[in-house]
């Protein structure tokens, strides 16, 4: 098959589906709830007795009445105008690494021997699960180098905070109240600058120089002895890896500063250098994007926070540990930051991480970065032959798993922007791409990032795909810039409904309000 005929002829189902609230008719029932033995309600009485009256409701909720069928019927609808990696190809989601979620591991995770367990149960009763956390933390420890890991965190967000709050415990200690500012740079992740600035650290921001990579003489001149320590990303969204991120890491260091490695970017690094062999004394990482486990729309997520020996103390408690007959969550840390969250991460997402380490080994996530870097070096040769489309910052330098890249030309020569075609992509069958964090240092951004389960022929369809919208912003941008046509919502998303307060409901019972 030539590559001009692998564009395929999508047309999205389209139902106009009210949302649930709104459906149904009273009295119908999906599901008819048992009535409890004699015997029970005689031992227990009444179950509006078993709530203080201050908690029981005034009146029933009001919730949706409808029939089995009828449920059926509205989320199989939902499904059919849902996008996602079971559906189409995600290359577009850069720094999501959005790549292929193997089946057996929902087998594993929807199992009653999983999902049924209780965050309260002994420890006696939960030895699997806790050996799973145990031995994927010690997994951890090996990619990582480094010495003690916590699996607490939501997610990276969460992973960076907790390494933000370890880092100021540990100056605490030290008495270096002085040591106010936080070092990070533009092109990192946002969640570093916003994690300093949220724990009251001041955020200095580097600028990437002629290389593409933050500025080593900027480094130079901010570094102080206010320098706390260093969030970095490496490499960041635009694909470039920092050569030299050893010096940045021996500068702080000299400066009595520790240093972050936001490594959210692994797909391209796993087997190819670690946290421990940059001088790092801590890192982070997204398990639920490098280790394989489904987005979700936000979550499931879960984050892992990884130490040095002389920062294990600062970790999360509990952590998990083994004392060579038992497993055991460990909450004696006196110097702990305390918790991130309640209870111990997402154990599903842990079984997940572990499945996925296990069934690669160490060649296998070594073979996953090289596929990473090969398939994009390939898609960024075929997608750099479109007319309109660069990759700015250090031209010519090859990039390891993602590239950001650029829509300049095309926009001044046909009006047609980034987030035009960012619509226009739904209409050929795929997810709306990532363009860039805020603020844009590349105009007209587009990042995309084919992971290692991509093959020669997804590449393909994907760049054929920005071939014809290229054609059409020449030929008929009004096509483009009125996209999508073809999707499940074909009308552009007023955005002040995301944006501004006056429209913005995140409850059922706030939308009613702001309808009222």
């Amino acid at each position: 098959m030539e590559k001009k005929d692998t564009l395929r002829n999508f047309q999205e189902a389209r139902w106009s589906e009210p949302i649930i609230m709104e459906m149904g008719t009273p009295g119908e029932r999906g599901v008819l709830m048992p009535i409890p033995d004699e015997e029970i309600q005689k031992t227990v009485g009444p179950a509006k007795n078993l709530l203080p009256e201050d908690l029981r409701r005034k009146k029933a909720p009001a919730l949706p009445e409808l029939s089995q069928m009828q449920v059926l019927r509205h989320y199989l609808r939902l499904s059919q105008e849902t996008i996602g990696t079971d559906l189409n190809i995600d290359i577009g989601l850069g720094t999501c690494t959005m790549k292929y979620s193997p089946k057996v591991h929902e087998f594993f995770v929807r199992s009653p021997k999983l999902n049924e367990l209780h965050p309260y149960q002994d420890e006696v009763t939960v030895q699997g699960i806790l050996e799973i956390i145990y031995k994927t933390q010690e997994y951890l420890k090996s990619i990582s180098g480094l010495d003690a890991v916590s699996l607490q965190p939501s997610g990276g967000s969460q992973a960076i905070y907790g390494n933000v709050a370890v880092l100021r415990r540990y100056h605490e200690e030290r008495g270096n109240a002085h040591k106010n500012e936080i070092i990070t740079t533009i092109l990192s992740h946002p969640g570093n600058p916003g994690a300093a600035a949220t724990l009251g650290y001041k955020v200095v921001t580097l600028h990437p120089g002629p290389g593409g990579c933050p500025d080593l003489e900027a480094l130079k001149a901010a570094l102080s002895d206010r320098t706390a320590g260093l969030l970095i990303t490496n490499p960041e969204d635009t694909g470039i890896y920092n050569e030299r991120i050893r010096e940045f890491v021996d500068l702080v260091h000299s400066a009595g500063g520790l240093c972050c490695y936001d490594q959210a970017n692994l797909n391209g690094l796993f087997g190819l250098t670690r946290a421990r062999d940059a001088g790092f004394d801590m890192c982070h990482y997204n398990l639920h994007k490098s280790f394989s486990s489904p987005h979700g729309c936000q979550g499931p997520g879960a984050g892992a926070q990884c130490v040095t020996h002389q920062l294990a103390k600062y970790l999360p408690a509990p952590t998990v540990g083994f004392d060579g007959g038992k497993y055991f969550l460990d909450g004696n840390h006196p110097a702990s930051i305390g918790k991130l969250r309640k209870f111990y991460g997402v154990p599903a997402v842990f079984v997940r991480t572990y499945a996925y380490i296990r069934t690669l080994g160490a060649e296998g996530l070594k073979q996953v970065a090289e596929l990473s870097i090969l398939n994009n070096n390939y898609m960024l040769q075929e997608l750099l032959k479109i007319d309109g489309l660069t990759m700015p910052l250090a031209e010519g330098k090859r990039r390891l798993e993602q590239a950001r890249l650029s829509w300049e030309e095309l926009t001044k020569e046909t009006g047609v922007t980034t987030d035009d075609i960012c619509r226009r992509i739904v209409d050929y069958g795929f997810q709306v791409y990532f363009t860039s964090h805020h603020p844009r240092v590349s105009p007209e951004p587009f990042t995309p990032e084919p992971a290692e389960t991509y093959s020669k022929n997804d590449n393909d369809e994907y760049v054929a795909a920005f071939k014809s919208i290229a054609r059409e912003a020449r030929e008929t941008p009004e096509v483009v810039k009125n996209a999508p046509h073809r999707a499940a919502l074909a009308t552009q998303i007023d955005e002040g409904g995301l944006t501004d307060l006056g429209k913005f409901a995140v409850t059922w019972r706030a939308y009613k309000k702001l309808k009222a």
